[in-house]
Formats: C-alpha cells, sequence, structure tokens
C-alpha cells in the first residue's frame, strides 16, 4: 500500500479527521488531527484509528502500524505540526 492509499482509506471511514501519513509496503506511521478524538483516553483514540483499518490489519495489506492523535487544540502546540 501506498501513504495516499491509507489516507484515503481513513479519511473514508473516520470523517472529521485530518491524516498524516508516512511508510511504504506494509509499515506506516499515522498522526490523526480531529475533535473526534476530544475527551477519549489514548487507548480509545488509538482503537478508533485502529478500527477504522481492520478489515487491511485483517488481511495483512497492513501490519506494523504506529499511531499518534491530536485533537486540534493539542495538535497546535505538538512538535509534530511544525513538520
Amino acid at each position: 500500500m501506498q501513504p495516499s492509499e491509507v489516507k484515503a482509506l481513513l479519511e473514508s471511514r473516520l470523517e472529521g479527521c485530518e491524516f498524516f501519513i508516512q511508510g511504504e509496503g506494509c509499515n506506516f506511521q499515522v498522526t490523526a488531527v480531529g475533535n473526534v478524538f476530544d475527551g477519549l483516553t489514548p487507548v480509545k483514540r488509538q482503537q478508533l484509528v485502529y478500527g477504522a483499518l481492520s478489515d487491511e490489519i485483517a488481511s495483512g495489506a497492513l501490519h506494523a502500524i504506529s499511531i499518534k492523535t491530536f485533537t486540534p487544540t493539542q495538535w497546535e502546540s505538538a512538535p509534530e505540526s511544525a513538520q
């Protein structure tokens, strides 16, 4: 898979989020920013993103995924937002 494919999948399955994807093959780093994460624990945030990619993970199309999630307010002060 390509980063653009992962981004398109996430955008179609998690509304109101902005995604930044890095990686190649079946290993990706996902940074997700959205109000949907407001009030959720870190585990629930990760589960939300993993759930959106569950079919691809089950099929092996995606293997290793690291996830960082932010609300828009958190993103404003996150070092990653300066990229």
